[in-house]
């Protein structure tokens, strides 16, 4: 399980921080709440009901008794705190690097599958997860298509040279699984192919998870609406354009082609040794803290003492003098050009405002 941490460390006093900072908000709403009613209060007498102003009331019991108008539901999902949750998931990234130093320590080897539709999130719970480990241990596996001598292996075959050693992480953004989605859906796979891979892959985890090797199975649940939304705000966005292809779009046409594939999937897949573990992702936030939560509290990693360190004291110099930066080629001094142009731009638009007033 996820252990609350002890100490009194930088992360660990970071999150309790942003956690107080959460509290702040509710805590000043219920003052100016407290204010309002006192003032309510005062005006009309100790003890006595604020009256509604005559426009308000009713004019006729039909118009008492008749119906309000329903809202209409909001479509947008309702999301986690931010604040809350950038605490939470800061108390996660500390264990996860516990977990890291458990499994460099012991030797493990630890494989974690991101499965789903087209922008479920799984991209960025990886970003949440790599975030403060060790990149050498912890690494990062997205296959681009397979070349044409891919094509004639093993269909498993490109994929093991990427499993972990001893002491190694590997986080696969998409997997094997490639077969039973868009490879199926899309045609680039055989019927022959598609029922061979169904057959093989229980038998395929079962040597992995044999072999000693910690597999966790992760598939990120999104709403149709809710993917719609997404690829409408990356087509918008020019930092994140390049996420979408034409295979993406495709996707919207072909959801229920998607959702039979994956059944089918689940059907031959989820096997005892190696579950699948849904997430639900219509909140990213929500779905990046209950995903990282449970593979914490899957594995039954310990807490691993590090050796103090102690600097070392510098010694004496011996003689050496630097390079002249003359005969360096430096890195012109951006920086210094931003912040300047941003004083001149500070100073022009006081400038103005005092004019302004003047006027």
């Amino acid at each position: 399980m996820p252990r609350k941490p002890t100490g009194g460390g930088t992360m660990a006093g970071m999150a309790q921080k942003t956690a107080d900072k959460a509290k702040t908000p509710a805590s000043k709403a219920s003052k100016s709440t407290s204010k309002a009613s006192a003032t309510k209060t005062s005006a009309t007498g100790a003890g006595r009901p604020v009256q509604a102003a005559a426009t308000t009331a009713p004019s006729s019991p039909s118009a008492a008794s008749a119906p309000k108008a329903a809202k209409a539901p909001s479509t947008k999902p309702k999301r986690m705190d931010k604040a809350l949750y950038e605490a939470e998931l800061l108390r996660l990234q500390q264990e996860l690097v516990e977990l890291q130093e458990w499994i460099k320590a012991e030797g493990k080897r630890l494989v974690v599958i991101f499965e789903g539709r087209d922008a479920a999130g799984k991209g960025g719970s990886i970003k949440r997860i790599t975030e403060y480990l060790n990149p050498r241990t912890a690494q990062i596996v997205a296959l681009p298509a397979p070349s044409e001598r891919q094509q004639s292996q093993w269909y498993f075959q490109r994929y093991i040279e990427h499993l972990p050693a001893g002491g190694e992480i590997r986080l696969f953004d998409r997997s094997w699984y490639n077969r039973a989605g868009v490879e199926r859906v899309m045609g680039y796979c055989t019927t022959a192919e598609h029922r061979r891979f169904l057959r093989q892959c229980p038998v395929f985890e079962r040597m992995l998870i044999e072999d000693g090797i910690i597999l966790r199975k992760y598939w990120f649940s999104v709403s149709d609406d809710e993917q719609e939304r997404r690829f409408t705000s990356r087509l918008t966005d020019p930092m994140r354009r390049w996420k979408l292809s034409p295979t993406d779009l495709e996707s919207l046409t072909r959801w229920e082609d998607y959702s039979r594939a994956k059944d089918d999937m689940f059907v031959h897949t989820d096997i005892a040794e190696a579950r699948w573990n849904v997430v639900e992702s219509n909140d990213k936030r929500a779905a990046r803290i209950n995903m990282i939560a449970h593979l914490l509290s899957s594995i039954p990693y310990q807490h691993i003492e590090q050796p103090e360190l102690t600097l070392p004291r510098r010694p004496p110099s011996t003689g050496y003098r630097r390079t002249d930066r003359a005969l360096q080629s430096e890195v012109p001094d951006h920086a210094a050009d931003v912040m300047r142009e941003h004083a001149d731009a500070g100073k022009a638009k006081g400038k103005g405002s005092k004019g302004e007033k003047a006027s």
